[in-house]
């Protein structure tokens, strides 16, 4: 028999880690935060961004915050043209032309400005965010994320019909369900076309078949590196670099490739770390 008068070990123990997580984030954002100000170029070129990018509303809310999403979006930078009070790690609803995407802020204040000012700007119009996530959107999420599992099923069935060479990676309800993703890699061309009216015909909402190399599965994915923390395509870069052997030699590891290749088979991201 259970006591349940006692705490649940496993809870207590996903309680701790998530602590530790947070408080790990919480110093490294310090870090660079203090960093950022004490740079009196990095502050120069974060005030010269421009185009309202910088600026904050009386509650001290940036318009352009980074949130993450998994969609086609990633990571991403979006607008709060309403101005609305959000913080780090609220769930929003992204309105991206007319539809819509479930997304979490994951990076507010003057590293967004700093990230903003390394890059080039477009003039293509960022997501804007619609509004702070209710009861009935987290409920409609969550129905999404369990129709995904439902769909994984289908798919590996007619794949299988279809003798169709194809490894599933995930599958993505767009938050609006007008479009369904399956994320795929595959050794060589796919012909899907018979896979996709299949597909449409079973879900009624267009379908859209991505396929992905290695490395961008390794980033769905996510998992545990060897140096114990999270993938970093998986958490912070958004861009790939292109990791040579050039740059292991200049790091001093051409000797043990090995150990240094990451689990998508690819040479580390992190090596060009220490690239000056």
């Amino acid at each position: 028999m259970i006591d349940k008068s006692q705490p649940n070990s496993n809870n207590h123990h996903t309680l701790s880690n998530s602590l530790i997580d947070n408080n790990y984030f919480n110093l490294v954002h310090d870090k660079i935060t203090k960093e950022l100000t004490c740079c009196k170029s990095d502050l120069a070129e974060i005030e010269q961004v421009g185009d309202g990018y910088s600026e904050s509303n009386g509650n001290g809310n940036s318009k352009i915050l980074i949130a993450k999403s998994k969609g086609l979006l990633g990571i991403h930078f979006c607008e709060n043209v309403s101005e609305l009070a959000i913080k780090l790690y609220d769930d929003v609803i992204l309105k991206i032309d007319d539809e819509f995407e479930f997304a979490t802020i994951i990076e507010t204040g003057k590293i967004v400005n700093f990230k903003l000012s390394k890059i080039e700007h477009s003039d293509s119009k960022l997501p804007v965010i619609d509004r702070v996530v209710n009861e009935k959107d987290i409920e409609r999420n969550i129905n999404n994320v369990i129709n995904c599992s439902e769909a994984k099923k289908v798919f590996l069935k007619y794949i299988h019909e279809l003798s169709l060479d194809m490894k599933l990676v995930d599958i993505h309800y767009q938050f609006d369900r007008k479009k369904l993703f399956f994320f795929y890699t595959s050794d060589g061309r796919v012909d899907f076309r018979e896979l996709a009216k299949k597909l449409a015909a079973t879900f009624k909402t267009r379908i859209e078949l991505r396929q992905m190399g290695v490395r961008d599965e390794a980033k769905r994915i996510g998992g545990l590196a060897t140096c114990g923390r999270e993938f970093c395509c998986s958490t912070f870069i958004s861009n790939f670099k292109r990791i040579t052997t050039d740059i292991a030699e200049e790091n001093n590891v051409a000797n043990s490739i090995s150990k240094y290749t990451g689990p998508c088979g690819k040479l580390k991201c992190c090596l060009s770390f220490e690239i000056e």
